[in-house]
């Protein structure tokens, strides 16, 4: 069963999407050359304390960071630690938060300086992936058509989809149902209705669809090596058109005008 928000639990996701977009803003601010990864994972914690709110990540499943940072060919539950940030390095930063007993959820993917121009059309056409997937979280419409938006566009710009790994419904538990793949096929799944809450996240690799996990038993590399982007809202379904619920409060302005 996907689980229906009422309007009072929808105000609640609202205050954790704004806290969980907070701190995924200030730590993008930190990605520059020479900064550890384990630097950006301490001071996520500490804007989580600032603003009331806690880890949705650390220690789910024996997770140990704040944060999900994944580089280059890291793709998604990558661990901060004392690996320094190198120039041209594609940092993925993923935030979960839990405020007032709800969770806010989103990714964000940045480079450190410039990027090769390959890499920049990489993150252009991950987070088109994403604004084109929150487009179809309209009630009436099935799962399967926004998952095979995320395919379509992705593939259309000749790189691949991450098959083993996928979005999630979100609210009081970090992972409800139901699962959303970044592929699928029009026509297929459940109907959405309003109250869903959906944490949608395409991640695309520059290369073949590949991934494994490392030793570590968390973070997840392209099988090729090559590099990966990572997007992420949380989006709830309404009567009318979708609300991305971890836009910063400047955005959501914008938005509404």
């Amino acid at each position: 069963m996907i689980p229906i928000k009422s309007e009072r639990e929808i105000e609640r996701m609202r205050e954790a999407g704004r806290a969980a977009a907070l701190v995924l803003d200030r730590i993008c601010g930190m990605v520059r050359p020479g900064v550890s990864t384990g630097e950006i994972d301490r001071a996520a914690g500490e804007h989580m304390k600032e603003l009331g709110c806690t880890s949705a990540f650390l220690g789910y499943r024996g997770f140990p960071g704040q944060i999900c940072i994944s580089v280059n060919e890291e793709v998604v539950h990558g661990i901060g630690g004392a690996r320094r940030i190198q120039y041209g390095d594609v940092v993925k930063l993923d935030v979960g938060v839990i405020k007032g007993g709800w969770v806010g959820d989103n990714a964000r993917t940045v480079g450190a300086g410039a990027l090769d121009p390959s890499l920049q059309r990489l993150l252009q056409v991950t987070q088109q992936a994403l604004m084109t997937a929150v487009r179809y979280a309209v009630a009436g419409r099935r799962l399967g058509d926004m998952c095979a938006a995320i395919e379509e566009e992705v593939l259309g710009a000749g790189y691949s989809v991450v098959k083993e790994f996928v979005g999630h419904g979100v609210g009081r538990k970090l992972h409800e149902e139901p699962q959303i793949p970044n592929y699928g096929r029009r026509g297929t799944g459940p109907k959405l209705k309003p109250g869903m809450t959906l944490a949608i996240e395409p991640m695309v690799n520059l290369g073949a669809e590949g991934v494994k996990v490392l030793s570590d038993k968390w973070t997840v590399v392209t099988m090729d090596g090559k590099p990966s982007a990572h997007f992420e809202h949380t989006v709830l379904v309404t009567g009318g058109e979708p609300e991305i619920l971890t836009l910063l409060p400047v955005e959501a302005g914008a938005a509404g005008n």
